[in-house]
């Protein structure tokens, strides 16, 4: 373990915390609450509850990564597993985006930018917290 290697997942919590800004922008930009006044209380609820509970694990995973930075590079099962399921979180998170159809609401070229620029981070926080899980002590 090395101090470069805590100060990136340092920097990795931060910009998990920055990361949510799409998820607050997100229901404004594309009229969520408006448009979930069309559909059943239950599915409503639902998606409130998923939103909710991805927020919170992006939350999880920025403390987690700021105050507990040394041990998450500490190389124990624990910290590989943590970072395993970190990685995979971000990769999954990134092979939904391609599911989605996207194209019509990236309506403005800062959009487009902050669509990449959160593709690029989700494919950094992949690669950062899967070579943590893979690499041991």
């Amino acid at each position: 373990m090395n101090s470069w290697d805590i100060q990136l997942v340092r920097l990795a919590g931060l910009a998990h915390l920055i990361s949510l800004s799409a998820i607050i922008y997100a229901p404004i930009h594309l009229g969520w609450h408006e448009a979930l006044e069309r559909v059943s209380k239950l599915l409503r609820q639902m998606g409130q509850v998923y939103h909710y509970y991805t927020t919170g694990t992006i939350i999880a995973m920025g403390l987690v990564s700021l105050f507990c930075a040394r041990d998450l590079c500490s190389g124990t099962s624990l910290a590989r597993a943590v970072n395993g399921y970190i990685a995979l979180f971000w990769i999954i998170r990134l092979g939904v985006q391609l599911y989605y159809d996207h194209r019509p609401h990236l309506n403005g070229p800062w959009l487009k930018i902050g669509y990449h620029a959160l593709s690029a981070l989700f494919i950094a926080f992949g690669l950062l917290y899967g070579w943590l899980a893979l690499r041991g002590s």
